[in-house]
């Protein structure tokens, strides 16, 4: 046993496979006990907000400030107010006003505002230009004038015995607060989902409940699959054709169809994250019954099986003794690539809505679904659904380099 956890652990392929599995099991365990809580908590109103670090504006107002003075804070405060649609904007307007652009690029902030301000007369009517677009170039303008002049917020607030406005206090272009003051911060990695789930917690526990699925749906295809490749193998005859039979018609129809039907007449509300592992299993079988009956006859007229046979030893014992260890490598083999199908199969599920019951517990597949409902591909969300083709993609990855390190360990014609 050390010998081959040796020859294991010598395969470059097999410890790669290894070390990203492991980390992602370790960020399973790790994470939760530093953000612990219900991940399908909805810590935000709106949606797809994005990563960061979010400070509370209302404890910012009473929080000690230190003066800085940087030389470039108002360059950056109003390249911020300016997004690039409002550049575009701006220089479709001075293009029609006739104004040279030469050398001036959107992104050089000073030269197009030098321009703008320069030239922008908001009673100057342009051809076809609509009044809701001249209502913009307004709105624009003082906004960008406000920014550039006003060096003092006054915070107001209602007196309530009098219900007179009274003024609380004064914001200057210049006041700072440190972070670590601010009663409340919230850092987000990868922000909110559209629902206003903070997405890192959630994909850490979507991870761990799609590998849940996996083992389960592993465990049970592999169990259905190595008994009925035994019997199939071992017996031959009427019960070969009878096996074979029934493995043939699972063949023909295809696993994902099969697997679809019946998710889809189980119910919303009956699908669990077990019985959807456990559909995944009992539709994954065939391909390991076929192989496992393929190794088992290779193995059933060797002569230390004929040798127990002689002996008078019983069906059970022969199959345990004399055949499952020469395929225990095959069938751990087989395990960790239905394990990685289980986890793309409920992923698959998910996305066509018919995954486990969205209230209970997040998976990778939902997520995805989430994401695709709520059009985050299209409104430039990356965050909500990148991070979970990653984690599926590298869970796939790793299961796949062990299986072929395996493989390479376990099978003699492809050692080096």
């Amino acid at each position: 046993m050390k010998n081959t956890l040796r020859q294991v652990f010598h395969s470059g392929k097999f410890v790669a496979g290894f070390c990203i599995f492991a980390f992602i099991l370790l960020m399973m365990i790790i994470y939760p006990l530093i953000n612990p809580g219900n991940p399908l908590e909805r810590i935000g109103v709106g949606t797809f907000a994005k990563p960061g670090t979010y400070v509370s504006l209302y404890d910012t107002v009473d929080t000690e400030t230190e003066t800085f003075k940087l030389a470039d804070a108002d360059d950056k405060r109003l390249a911020k107010i300016l997004s690039d649609s409002d550049r575009v904007s701006m220089v479709e307007w001075l293009t029609q006003a006739e104004v040279d652009l030469t050398g001036v690029s959107m992104n050089d902030t000073e030269k197009l505002l030098d321009l703008w301000h320069a030239n922008y007369d908001d009673s100057i009517r342009l051809k076809g230009m609509t009044k809701a677009q001249r209502n913009y170039y307004v709105r624009l303008n003082n906004s960008l004038n406000n920014a550039s002049k006003a060096d003092t917020l006054t915070v107001t607030d209602v007196d309530p015995d009098t219900n007179e406005v009274v003024e609380k206090t004064k914001i200057q272009k210049t006041d700072y607060v440190n972070v670590g003051d601010v009663a409340n911060t919230k850092t987000l990695p990868l922000g909110t989902d559209n629902f206003g789930r903070d997405v890192l917690k959630e994909l850490v526990s979507a991870c761990g409940t799609s590998i849940m699925i996996g083992l389960i749906a592993g465990l049970v295809a592999t169990f259905i699959g190595l008994l009925l490749g035994l019997l199939a193998g071992y017996l031959g005859g009427v019960a070969d054709d009878i096996i074979m039979f029934i493995t043939n018609i699972f063949t023909v129809i295809p696993s994902f169809v099969l697997l679809i039907l019946i998710s889809y007449s189980l119910g919303q509300d009956q699908r669990g994250a077990t019985t959807v592992a456990i559909v995944i299993g009992l539709t994954s079988w065939v391909w390991t019954t076929r192989s496992v009956r393929s190794q088992v006859i290779s193995l059933r007229n060797r002569d230390h099986v004929n040798l127990s046979k002689l002996s008078g030893h019983s069906l059970m014992r022969i199959i345990m003794t004399d055949i499952l260890p020469y395929i225990a490598s095959y069938v751990v083999m087989a395990f960790i690539l239905q394990v990685s199908s289980g986890i793309l199969a409920e992923a698959q599920l998910s996305l066509l809505g018919l995954g486990p019951k969205t209230t209970e517990v997040p998976t990778l597949g939902l997520m995805m679904n989430w994401a695709m409902l709520y059009s985050a591909h299209l409104n430039g969300s990356w965050w909500a659904y990148f991070p979970v083709i990653l984690t599926i993609a590298g869970i796939s990855f790793s299961m796949n380099l062990m299986n072929t390190g395996l493989d390479q360990v376990f099978n003699p014609t492809l050692r080096d």
